[in-house]
Parts: C-alpha cells; sequence; structure tokens
C-alpha cells in the first residue's frame, strides 16, 4: 500500500504514467499496474486515462489530499518504531579470551538469534594472565556479564553463578617432540618415569581428586603441584620443559607445539556460563532463553 500511495502522489503530481515513472525509475507498465491496484483497493475511480496524460476524478482529487497525509504519517511510524526497536535492545555483553572463548554461546545463540532481534551481542576481550584473572573473575558483571570456561576455581563461588552446558574431559599435553605425541591415546601408565604437572590454583576438587589417585595407585609418576590458575605461561613452561601437562579437551589447540591427546583418566568437569551473582533483568532474560534452549535439545 505505501509503494501504491507514492506512485499515486507522483501521477498526480505529474499527470503522467511516464514522467512518474522516470521519478520513481520504473517502467510505466509498473506504474499503471500500481494504479489499477489501488483503484481496486479503494473501490472507486481516481483517474481518468486520457491520450495527453491523466487527470484526478473528483474522487481522486480528495484523495490525494490524502495521500500525502499517510505518507508522511508512515514515514514518521517508521522512524517511532525504529527508535522503539533501538530503546528496547539489550546489550548482552560476553567476555572472550583463548582460554575461555565465547564461540560456544555464540553457536548456541546463532540459531535463535532472528527470534530475539532485542538482544545484542558485545563480545570483550580480556587476557589470559594469572595476574589478572582473580580480578576478572570478580567483575563478572561489571565488565561483562558472563564469560564461558570450565568451572576449575571452586573457590570463585562467591563472586559468580554458573549455568552449566556439557563436560570437559581431563587430558594429556605434551610437546610434539616427546616421546608420547605419536600416541594416539595416553594411559596413566604410559607416564611412569614422566614429570606431570598439575595445575590447582583455583582449588578444584576434581583435581584434587585426580591428584590424589595418582599418588596413591600410580606412583611411578613425578607430580609437580602448581598452585596458580591455568594461563597462556602454564602451557609455554610444559612445552619447553618436556613435562606432561593435566589439562582439558576443550583446550586442544591452545599451544601449536603442544599435542594433547586423550586419556583413560574417567574424570570429567563442567563448563557453562559464569554470570553474575544477582543478575539484571535483561542477563536473566537472555539466561531464561538459553535455558529454554537447552530443555529442547535434552
Amino acid at each position: 500500500m505505501n509503494e501504491q500511495l507514492n506512485t499515486f502522489i507522483q501521477v498526480a503530481e505529474t499527470g503522467s504514467f511516464s514522467k512518474a515513472a522516470e521519478k520513481l525509475f520504473v517502467s510505466p507498465t509498473a506504474v499503471m499496474k500500481q494504479m489499477n491496484l489501488l483503484e481496486k483497493h479503494v473501490g472507486v475511480p481516481l483517474l481518468i486515462r486520457t491520450n495527453h496524460g491523466v487527470v484526478l476524478t473528483e474522487a481522486g482529487k480528495s484523495f490525494s489530499k490524502d495521500a500525502a497525509f499517510m505518507m508522511q504519517y508512515f514515514q514518521e511510524a517508521l522512524l517511532r518504531t525504529h527508535h522503539a526497536a533501538q530503546t528496547s535492545q539489550f546489550v548482552i555483553r560476553v567476555g572472550t579470551s583463548m582460554l575461555n572463548p565465547c564461540k560456544v554461546l555464540l553457536d548456541l545463540w546463532n540459531e535463535i538469534s532472528d527470534q530475539y532481534p532485542q538482544f545484542k551481542i558485545n563480545i570483550v576481550h580480556f587476557e589470559d594472565d594469572v595476574y589478572t584473572l582473580p580480578t576478572t573473575y570478580r567483575t563478572i558483571g561489571k565488565r561483562f556479564d558472563f564469560i564461558v570456561g570450565p568451572t576449575l576455581a571452586e573457590n570463585w563461588k562467591d563472586y559468580f553463578r554458573v549455568l552449566e552446558l556439557g563436560r570437559c574431559r581431563f587430558c594429556f599435553a605434551v610437546s610434539r617432540n616427546h616421546r608420547l605425541a605419536s600416541k594416539k591415546t595416553l594411559s596413566v601408565k604410559d607416564l611412569y618415569g614422566e614429570k606431570l604437572v598439575v595445575v590447582n590454583g583455583g582449588k578444584s576438587s576434581v583435581i584434587d581428586e585426580i591428584r590424589d589417585f595418582l599418588i596413591r595407585n600410580h606412583p611411578k609418576i613425578k607430580i609437580k603441584d602448581i598452585l596458580r590458575l591455568f594461563d597462556l605461561d602454564v602451557f609455554n613452561r610444559c612445552e619447553e620443559s618436556g613435562s606432561v601437562l593435566l589439562t582439558l579437551d576443550a583446550w586442544a589447540d591452545i599451544h601449536p607445539s603442544l599435542v594433547t591427546l586423550p586419556s583413560d583418566l574417567d574424570f570429567t568437569i563442567p563448563y557453562g556460563l559464569l554470570y553474575p551473582l544477582h543478575p539484571s533483568e535483561d542477563v536473566n532474560q537472555f539466561l531464561g532463553i538459553i535455558k529454554e534452549m537447552q530443555s529442547k535439545h535434552s
């Protein structure tokens, strides 16, 4: 209808289908079709076709007085609609880093994002630095609304909540030059005589269980405890020293000079959305959508 009104206004002003067509960058035939549709919709003739052009009928003259107003009102309504859409848009800030990439959440969201145009995702980068990570976890809800990652730091429960999305399996990472690098999988017994780096600065009970299991049942493995959080420097040092690193399958591609191999350890740890203890209303709405999507997939 909007296109028909605009075409009618041009025809009324120029008095010609061909001149109106030039202004609208369409063919005269297209203009005629639009006018035929408009008259059919209105129910009365609006134009008198002659060999010298077109003139308005009395009904057409009456209609032309309102057509410009209707076009102006339509354009104003569009502006108001777009403004309302912008002011009601919720920006969800998602943190991302090499060890905590947001791709898992984005892949989930991209499946349904067209159903929720009021939400906009804003990606916020942060560093995997052992010195700044504690502050990063404490500020969830200030700098960003979500971080996606494994829940290895149980001593941060006073600072955020977790919506579980899945489980990560524990693996072993070795340098590409290591004697074990060519294996497809590693059993615990393959590590006899090796130094195994166990990182547990987050005081994870699961990592404590693995460490105790290995000490009790496999004393031939030399365990090196690292009381810090996982960061890129841990991977660098293990590659340089030739040590074996207890790691996660989610980090298989973190370091180009390390090979991450599946293990026979029967331990997993959850990964998911880390979000504020007291989320805002829009964050709660976003969480509700993700939870609903999870329930449909389960």
